[in-house]
């Protein structure tokens, strides 16, 4: 395989060089801006800032994608979101239900595989058949979220709820790209980082206020015991 291959996948990207997606490229600052804002409101909280340490890869990886164009950027893309997706599940499995840690792994490491059997199900459908490989992440936080539901936990069910949003308009503006591109010459792949850096933020935002009152509620239980 030649890593230094040229990659040519978006509407923006006319010609070979590292500025043949200005705004593509630009609009990468989204991961960045989302993941200095949740460090800081991180603060106290590891697993948070991991989190954040993910996003703010996902950006650098994604700007080099979209200025190298090539296999090996592409690979520093995707990795980084793989890994956000997975320790974002396993903190949820272990932090939020209360498993143990092994436990919470071996859910993930089923829960994704399953999901993932939607894939040639999307791949029917039209324009959004091209990110087809993103909804088994649509699909798990949508499933989060009414789990959540069941038990009575509101505040986190419709924090889950508004990432399932936030994240099923950006896949559309992911999938109009290139349909898009005879009447808007930039695309819309620039709206998807856009989306996606507000979707990633607002899940740490989630996961961070779930921890809060989870430790504000283990200090009222304690002073009502002390």
């Amino acid at each position: 395989m030649d890593w230094t291959r040229q990659l040519d996948g978006y509407c923006e990207r006319l010609a070979p060089g590292i500025w043949a997606e200005p705004l593509n490229a630009v609009t990468n600052l989204a991961f960045l801006g989302a993941a200095l804002l949740m460090w800081r409101r991180g603060v106290g909280l590891g697993p948070a800032r991991l989190l954040c340490g993910w996003v703010f890869a996902i950006g650098v990886g994604s700007f080099l994608f979209h200025t190298f164009a090539t296999p090996w950027a592409a690979l520093a893309d995707v990795v980084p979101i793989f890994a956000f997706v997975v320790t974002y599940i396993v903190l949820v499995n272990r932090d939020l239900f209360g498993m143990p840690t092994l436990w919470s792994s071996v859910l993930t490491a089923v829960a994704l595989p399953a999901a993932a059997l939607i894939i040639p199900v999307i791949q029917w459908v039209p324009i959004l058949h091209v990110s087809a490989g993103y909804m088994p992440v649509l699909f798990l936080i949508v499933v989060y979220a009414g789990i959540f539901a069941r038990q009575g936990r509101g505040d986190v069910a419709w924090g889950f709820a508004i990432g399932a949003g936030i994240l099923f308009v950006s896949l559309w503006a992911r999938s109009l790209d290139m349909p898009l591109c005879e009447v808007l010459p930039t695309g819309s792949h620039l709206l998807w980082h856009c989306l996606n850096g507000l979707m990633l933020g607002w899940m740490i935002e989630v996961y961070i206020r779930a921890m809060r009152a989870k430790k504000a509620a283990q200090r009222s239980s304690g002073a009502l015991w002390s």
